[in-house]
């Protein structure tokens, strides 16, 4: 056998095609049509050790287009990343190394959970965002030369450009002029349901321009995809690679939709073997293609990784600030001194929460330079900027506040990005447009990503911007994900609290926030908020009911606690900030805060679900319609929420049960 480039695609080809027929599912389409480009990547571009695939100077490289996971499976084996011919033929196989979509921390090589289209291009943004921020960071720390200087490529197709997220995403590449991102657009013109002239006609070569990326458009051959990354690599600007190539190449299906998400049949496989001369055994791999192969990321990288940690260990030794930032991104031993503690308050604090929780912000950020984010246009309005730093920009790179623009979905996909390159982060907007980023967040769940998002205007009182701003239903969406902590603190204590927690988990957390200006509560206690729920008034005689509430309501429901208890009525209180955390805690402490045979009312401005673990429907004191626009206290009444009614209602409760 010749071993050269075009036998080391096809086999690659030959053994993704493998995969998917032994599954009986997969999508062979992508792995005939973008072959070359992978093959190159990975044998002539990526700076990688598949021995150290965690090795934090690496390049990324993230599949967007998740469903040619058999093509990525089949290039990191060539590559030598651990992973063995059983796992290939497990590929789609429960508890397997091969999923049916890219999943970060499953993979040995995957950098990123990838499949729903359009995600992996904005993850790919936040990568190059945290690149650059290490790569000035470091310069900042030791200026003789960057300690972290990595490149981010995305390989992506029709559908990637096709969902919105990706022009959010590119767009603000385009303006932060992000340089060491380059992207690779498998351009076939087929998607799943036919040609892309049905749905896909604009031009996207001057779209990529507008938006401020450097273009190259070339056939898809191992020699000129090479050529253009490495011009790519000397942009100013990021770069957009338009690879044309064809779907199925080499199938009697090419060129069709048919190809794109359904196995090949016994022929069509045959015959593929004899037209790319792979006529072995299906999963019989040539020991000198692998050998090749490995010789090839050996000799570009081997030499560059030993130097590369050799200056790691030198520096870390004479910079403690260089030491401290390894510690922190190598390790993902990130950890931030906030001590709540520290804090004295005085009873009479009262002011907006959304104030409060900018000034504790400001403080974690004082604590960490790897504590950075944004809003989606609205830092003004949720108060989440970093004081005395100007947002960042490619002139200012180092600010920590991001301009994302009105770009919730990107928010969190760029985000997610920055997460899985160790960074803390955090980004904002209206709780009634968490749906806008709900995607992401559910990507940043997965993989199990310390993102904070922080959400304010929690509720019907936000009053005049009416409806379509007035959140009813977000909070049981953001509590129906599983791995997210959701956090609504009803004061500063609680808000002090859930920032202590939040900061520590690894997992990603949404803290809501009103925008009312509340005092702080007799009872709350910020050393508590880790239980989820804690009590917050303790009934005066014997207990007569337990009142659950959260954020703004427990104000409220404390006070109608006090005046039941002027009418010979008794009730606990309860302030419930997180159900996940409260989920947690043992038997014990759930039922001695929520005793059986005992009268649960849950009261919350949000749809009545979020409470049915607790208690009855006909308990639950919620809000299960759309608002109005009008001052708070005319909505409120309008929607039988006034203080008033939810007395009387909780009352009328009591004394029938």
């Amino acid at each position: 056998m010749k071993v050269n480039d075009t036998a080391c695609v096809n086999s690659l080809k030959m053994l993704g095609i493998d995969m998917i027929d032994k599954a009986g599912s997969g999508h062979p389409g992508i792995v005939l049509g973008a072959a070359n480009i992978l093959y190159t990547l990975y044998a002539k571009c990526l700076n990688i050790n598949p021995k150290d695939p965690k090795w934090f100077n690496r390049d990324r490289f993230v599949m967007s287009a998740g469903h040619g996971s058999a093509l990525l499976y089949s290039a990191l084996y060539f590559s030598g990343y651990d992973i063995n011919i059983s796992d290939l033929k497990n590929f789609r196989r429960i508890n397997s190394l091969t999923p049916g979509h890219p999943e970060y921390g499953v993979t040995p090589g995957v950098d990123a959970s990838t499949g729903p289209l359009g995600q992996g291009v904005s993850n790919a943004v936040g990568m190059a965002l945290a690149e650059r921020y290490y790569n000035e960071l470091s310069t900042k720390y030791y200026p003789d030369r960057p300690i972290i200087d990595f490149y981010t490529y995305v390989l992506c197709g029709d559908g990637d450009l096709m969902e919105g997220i990706s022009y959010e995403a590119l767009s603000f590449a385009g303006t932060q002029k992000l340089n060491k991102l380059i992207v690779l657009y498998d351009a076939n013109n087929i998607s799943l349901d036919g040609p892309t002239s049905l749905s896909f006609t604009e031009n996207v070569v001057d779209r990529m321009e507008a938006l401020g990326f450097n273009v190259q458009m070339i056939q898809s051959d191992v020699d000129l995809i090479e050529k253009a990354i490495n011009k790519a690599k000397k942009s100013k600007k990021p770069s957009f690679i338009y690879v044309e190539s064809i779907i199925g190449e080499g199938s009697k299906y090419q060129n069709t939709n048919t190809v794109h998400g359904k196995p090949l049949d016994t022929d069509d496989i045959l015959n593929l073997r004899q037209s790319l001369e792979v006529l072995d055994e299906p999963f019989a791999v040539s020991s000198e293609i692998v050998d090749y192969w490995h010789k090839k990321i050996s000799s570009r990288c081997q030499k560059m990784y030993d130097e590369w940690n050799s200056d790691r260990i030198a520096l870390c030794n004479a910079n403690k600030s260089i030491k401290y930032m390894f510690k922190n991104i190598e390790k993902d031993e990130l950890t931030i001194d906030f001590d709540i503690s520290d804090f004295e308050i005085s009873d009479d604090y009262e002011e907006d929460l959304r104030d409060t929780n900018q000034k504790i912000m400001n403080i974690i950020a004082r604590k960490s330079p790897y504590f950075l984010g944004g809003s989606a246009d609205l830092s003004s309005s949720t108060k989440t900027y970093i004081l005395n730093e100007e947002f960042m920009s490619s002139s200012n790179p180092l600010d920590r506040n991001i301009p994302f623009g009105v770009r919730e979905h990107a928010m969190g996909g760029i985000l997610n990005g920055m997460a899985l390159c160790n960074l803390h982060v955090f980004g904002s907007t209206f709780l009634t447009f968490s749906d806008y980023v709900k995607p992401a967040i559910r990507m940043s769940a997965l993989q199990n990503l310390p993102v904070n998002y922080v959400f304010t205007h929690d509720s019907i009182l936000v009053g005049p911007d009416g409806p379509t701003h007035q959140p009813i239903e977000q909070l049981s969406m953001l509590r129906s994900i599983p791995n997210l902590n959701v956090f609504r603190p009803a004061d500063i204590n609680e808000v002090l609290g859930s920032w202590h927690e939040a900061i520590k988990e690894k997992s990603p957390n949404a803290i809501v926030i009103a925008r009312s200006k509340l005092k702080k509560l007799v009872g709350t206690q910020a050393e508590l908020v880790k239980y989820g729920a804690y009590m917050v008034k303790k009934e005066m005689k014997q207990l007569d009911a337990v009142i659950i509430s959260s954020g703004s309501e427990l104000e409220t429901a404390v006070r109608v606690s006090n005046d039941l208890d002027q009418v010979g009525i008794h009730t606990r209180v309860v302030s419930m900030v997180s159900q996940e955390l409260f989920s947690r805690q043992s038997t014990e402490y759930k039922d001695e805060l929520l005793p059986k045979n005992t009268l649960i009312i849950a009261y919350e401005l949000s749809t009545p679900n979020n409470y049915q673990k607790y208690t009855r429907n006909r308990f639950i004191i919620g809000v299960n319609d759309f608002g109005y626009s009008g001052n708070k206290e005319d909505v409120s009444e309008k929607m039988l929420v006034n203080y008033d009614v939810v007395k009387s209602r909780i009352e009328k409760l009591i004394r029938q049960y």
